[in-house]
């Protein structure tokens, strides 16, 4: 471990945060394109990725860091969740780390400035032209006082904000810190609402080439469940599903002190949860829909183990917090 990464994990979680995202920001005004690390390249949702290792959405929640983190070497970046209005999220301390088992607990609650604030950094990160062939995603969610039978607007009114900027958008249902969020995820409520999002992006494509949509699956699914998500998905035409996001579970992590706070845990106890999950989704939609593997990522192991088990590009969030820079090497070298 370098002495940065040293010094960031000495810190109090969120204060660590700030300042690696501080940091990275500031990457913007280093000279020169920005590109990702030559890895095995691969199509995805009608584009070209350069190596099939992501950033999970999460850490860039505002776009703040976006050329930073593409340096990093990233064949995609994901930015976001962020909601029509700014919002604060979760009381303090919201984020707590369990360094025996590599992982975190958060309960930050979508704090971020809103989708126009999001816009404004967008707009600069394209128009300055020096992402080159890093891809952008963006996470949407509902803001926290949005009911669930209007979460639909929410999603379409980032949407409307922001395809300008976004090579895919996802609909972010499954993360724990909103309440009632994850009962978006099944039956009626998930097909209304798939539906809505879809007739929005081909009402905004118009003459060009629909941004594609990307569903967020929550681990804490059964088989069943998972059959259910995966027909609507592919009744509603979206582009894709990214597996999965936090867990409630604590099976894991018995006996930590920050094993009862509320939140959604992530890390290496989450490992072999969302391998199982992806081999479901892979079996249960058509080869050509697009599979996104997250969750417990830590090792070209646990790369390779999510690829077999159906991802075509994976994500990490945890082990970057906990390995840094050298992890998207190492994977993008484990990969090819």
């Amino acid at each position: 471990m370098n002495p940065i990464q040293s010094t960031l994990l000495a810190l109090p979680p969120e204060m660590s945060h700030n300042l690696a995202m501080s940091a990275l920001g500031a990457a913007r005004f280093l000279p020169g394109q920005v590109a990702p690390i030559a890895g095995a390249e691969r199509p995805f949702l009608g584009k070209v990725l350069r190596n099939p290792i992501g950033l999970a959405a999460g850490l860039d929640k505002n776009a703040e860091a976006v050329l930073g983190l593409a340096r990093c070497g990233f064949g995609f970046v994901e930015v976001g969740t962020v909601t029509p209005l700014a919002q604060p999220g979760n009381p303090q301390p919201r984020m707590f780390r369990l360094p025996e088992h590599q992982a975190l607990i958060n309960r930050m609650g979508f704090n971020n400035h809103g989708m126009h604030a999001m816009a404004r950094r967008l707009h600069q990160v394209r128009s300055s032209g020096r992402l080159e062939g890093t891809l952008l995603g963006v996470n949407l969610g509902k803001n926290k006082d949005t009911p669930n039978d209007e979460a639909a607007s929410d999603y379409v009114k980032g949407m409307d904000c922001l395809h300008g900027y976004a090579d895919y958008f996802t609909v972010n249902l499954s993360s724990p810190n909103t309440p009632n969020l994850r009962q978006l995820q099944h039956g009626e409520p998930l097909r209304m609402l798939l539906s809505q999002v879809k007739e929005r992006q081909m009402a905004l494509a118009s003459q060009s080439t629909p941004v594609p949509l990307l569903l967020k699956v929550a681990p804490d699914l059964d088989e069943d469940e998972v059959g259910q998500i995966a027909e609507q998905v592919c009744a509603c035409e979206f582009d894709g599903i990214i597996a999965t996001n936090t867990t409630l579970s604590r099976e894991a992590v018995v006996g930590h002190k920050h094993a009862e706070e509320a939140g959604g845990l992530s890390g290496a106890p989450l490992t072999r949860r969302s391998a199982q999950v992806m081999a479901q989704f892979r079996r249960a939609v058509p080869a050509d829909l697009t599979l996104v593997g997250v969750g417990g990522i830590s090792s070209g192991a646990d790369a390779l183990a999510m690829l077999n088990a159906g991802a075509q590009a994976l994500q990490i969030y945890t082990s970057f917090i906990y390995q840094g820079i050298k992890m998207v090497r190492n994977l993008v070298s484990a990969t090819k």
